[in-house]
């Protein structure tokens, strides 16, 4: 009997050989992870097996990058995984260890509620916590802070996060709150930014969370970025970041020149209405570029018209902007389609 689907979507994979990430098309089963170069292809690059397997979330072998993971197969042979999003990874870890666990007792796959494994007192949901710390009225503020001659937009302080957490009761004093702020940022609810705060998290400090007013944080969903000082014409630019996350994973999108299609990764952010794109295997902070959504009109389509031979097939949606610019996108599922649909709508009617 075929091993049951569990998983399928799209994925950033450091090379085996190589030291190269790129774009992959993942899918999980029962008994391993097969990683294909285009979701159409027929046949894997490779298979990981994952009968004795171990997984490691977060791993923060590599310094520059964020939301990884990774797999040790029983022969020791280690494969890196790197997600667009929390919420994508958490969903993907959840899934494999679950596979990894029933295959250890020789149980065909299901899912179950598991509690994060983190050592805090039974009490504390630091799902419910990072929810609470994101409110715009009564959570921690996001800042504009300066520190060595950069700027970071969207953080706050380690002491800040501190002072929250005691203030709102959820800790009884500033150790116990680093202990809190230490379990949100292993768990990737939390990020480092800035040299003090990412030495602390690399160099394996009791607690990864500084109470320190040069250690800077940002939430892993915000509208963060670092910038040097910059002429005026440039914070015109960056305006463009100010607006909340509304949604954000990976899409096939067509090139304007060539026509050609390659997965890109999107965040939709409101006011200002915009949906910036990137290459899924180089971070978040150089966008290739931006669709500005005021006025757009965003419609699901059954073909495009220049598509180049076996390039696209199902789940289009196209962006026309108020300039009469088409884009052209792909999504993996006829449901994502339409949550991206209603998501860029919605924003580009409420936005500026």
């Amino acid at each position: 009997m075929e091993p049951k689907q569990i998983k399928e979507g799209y994925m950033v994979k450091k090379g085996t050989v190589l030291n190269t990430w790129k774009v992959v098309w993942v899918v999980l089963s029962e008994d391993g992870v097969e990683f294909f170069k285009r979701k159409t292809d027929s046949a894997p690059k490779g298979m990981i097996p994952l009968k004795g397997a171990v997984l490691t979330s977060p791993c923060q072998d590599f310094s520059k990058r964020t939301l990884v993971f990774k797999l040790r197969t029983a022969k020791n042979q280690d494969h890196y995984f790197q997600a667009t999003h929390l919420e994508e990874r958490d969903y993907w870890v959840k899934d494999i260890k679950r596979a990894i666990t029933c295959l250890q007792g020789d149980r065909k796959f299901t899912r179950k509620s598991t509690r994060r494994s983190i050592r805090l007192p039974d009490t504390v949901n630091l799902n419910e916590l990072y929810i609470l710390m994101r409110d715009q009225e009564d959570g921690v503020k996001e800042l504009k802070l300066e520190k060595q001659k950069r700027v970071y937009n969207h953080c706050f302080t380690g002491g800040t996060v501190v002072d929250w957490l005691i203030s709102k009761d959820k800790a009884r004093n500033r150790p116990e709150a680093l202990m809190l702020a230490t379990g949100l940022l292993n768990e990737g609810f939390l990020q480092p930014a800035g040299d003090v705060s990412k030495e602390a998290v690399e160099g394996g400090a009791e607690s990864a969370v500084l109470d320190d007013p040069d250690a800077l944080y940002y939430f892993a969903d915000s509208g963060f970025f670092c910038e040097g000082y910059s002429s005026d014409e440039d914070v015109i630019v960056k305006e463009e970041f100010r607006g909340n996350i509304i949604k954000q994973g990976c899409l096939l999108k067509q090139g304007h020149r060539r026509k050609n299609w390659s997965v890109r990764k999107f965040i939709l952010r409101d006011d200002p209405a915009y949906i910036h794109y990137y290459d899924p295997t180089k971070g978040d902070e150089y966008p290739l570029g931006s669709i500005h959504l005021r006025g757009s009109v965003i419609t699901a389509v059954e073909f495009v018209p220049d598509a180049k031979r076996y390039d696209v097939d199902g789940n289009l949606f196209e962006i026309i902007t108020s300039d009469e610019t088409h884009y052209f996108f792909q999504a993996t599922t006829a449901e994502e389609r339409k949550e991206w649909i209603k998501a860029i709508h919605t924003v580009s009617k409420t936005g500026k």
